[in-house]
């Protein structure tokens, strides 16, 4: 498992995309590629109004991971001390094994250099004790990274705030 986990609160997110274009600008990264994307849920009707819900998707690093499996010159790696899965552009020869491994999509097509990106986590900002590109520039926070052990907290937190504010919605009701 991955020393770090990414965490979307999907009751903030409003599909505004900055985390998309923040992480193509941090990464240098042309139009097609992205790292981490914002899938549309819906609309569905919700009380009679249309509403819609967002997903983020980034690479999810698995323990595990069959982009480094079946990648055949080991540009697809796991970092051992913290098991961020990153590609090694050095290493990469552009054969997309990766990206026809990977079930989730994370591993993107880069037309420009004819190599393979994904999300990375920003490991260079990590490893300067900076969060990833795409947290920083969240308009309504509700992105959060860290630690994994230190996620179960973090979704309690926002659980008791969502229950505290419903309630006192109820009251003014």
């Amino acid at each position: 498992m991955s020393k770090y986990f990414m965490l979307q609160d999907q009751q903030k997110c409003v599909g505004c995309h900055s985390c998309e274009i923040q992480c193509k600008s941090n990464k240098g990264l042309p139009n097609g590629p992205n790292p981490c994307q914002i899938i549309p849920v819906g609309p569905e009707m919700i009380n009679d109004l249309p509403r819609a819900s967002f997903i983020f998707m980034p690479c999810f690093h698995c323990e595990n991971p069959w982009c480094v499996s079946a990648c055949p010159t080991g540009a697809m790696k796991r970092r051992s001390k913290d098991g961020i899965v990153f590609v090694d552009h050095e290493l990469c020869v552009g054969c997309k094994t990766c990206i026809t491994a990977c079930p989730w999509g994370a591993p993107q097509w880069n037309p420009e250099i004819g190599k393979v990106v994904k999300c990375d986590y920003c490991m260079d900002r990590i490893d300067e004790g900076l969060k990833p590109a795409c947290v920083t520039t969240c308009l309504t926070h509700c992105l959060s990274f860290g630690q994994t052990e230190h996620m179960p907290l973090i979704k309690r937190e926002r659980y008791a705030k969502a229950m505290a504010a419903s309630k006192g919605a109820a009251i003014h009701d």
